[in-house]
């Protein structure tokens, strides 16, 4: 009997400490992969632009095919942890090298998107306040005074160079 007891208390022992690890979860980072598209974006694409135009409104494209060359596809996802991953598509068609239409999923505002990564911050998502004070100039200024100019007594006693050799060799067959 106190065999069993010696083995079995252990093995107790050792089944509690690691079912208790089954309740910690590590730290998993924020995953942002792709294009991020914003409702601006996509509303500010119109019928017959460039394939050029296209890319400098929503950038390149995440997907291109060899087999449907005048179809871009634009694909975000945002992974955290304990939130549903986000997914997001841009389909942009092309003809003949012009916009033809375009299909999107629901997107959001930049104002939305921009809300949706500073969701954990304690502030509420308040954006940062992007003006200064009277006050806050002044100490700005003061703490990035310029180095005085250097002195008429230092800048005579460094030798003055006034003799350059000619750039082109012009003087040197001379």
């Amino acid at each position: 009997m106190s065999l069993v007891r010696h083995r079995l208390l252990p093995s107790l022992a050792l089944f509690v400490v690691l079912s208790g690890c089954s309740f910690i979860t590590p730290y998993k980072v924020d995953v942002l992969q792709g294009n991020v598209v914003t409702r601006e974006q996509v509303q500010a694409l119109k019928p017959g632009m460039a394939r050029e135009q296209v890319r400098d409104i929503l950038g390149s494209p995440l997907l291109t095919s060899v087999f449907h060359a005048d179809r871009w596809d634009y694909v975000f996802t945002l992974r955290r942890q304990g939130q549903e991953p986000v997914l997001r598509r841009v389909a942009v068609f092309f003809k003949d090298g012009v916009l033809l239409r375009h299909e999107a999923d629901e997107l959001p505002s930049e104002e939305e998107f921009v809300a949706t990564l500073d969701a954990r911050r304690g502030d509420g998502g308040k954006p940062p306040v992007l003006e200064a004070t009277e006050e806050q100039l002044k100490a700005f200024a003061e703490r990035n005074k310029p180095l005085s100019p250097p002195t008429p007594s230092s800048a005579a006693s460094a030798p003055a160079t006034t003799n350059f050799p000619p750039i082109d060799g012009a003087g040197a067959a001379q």
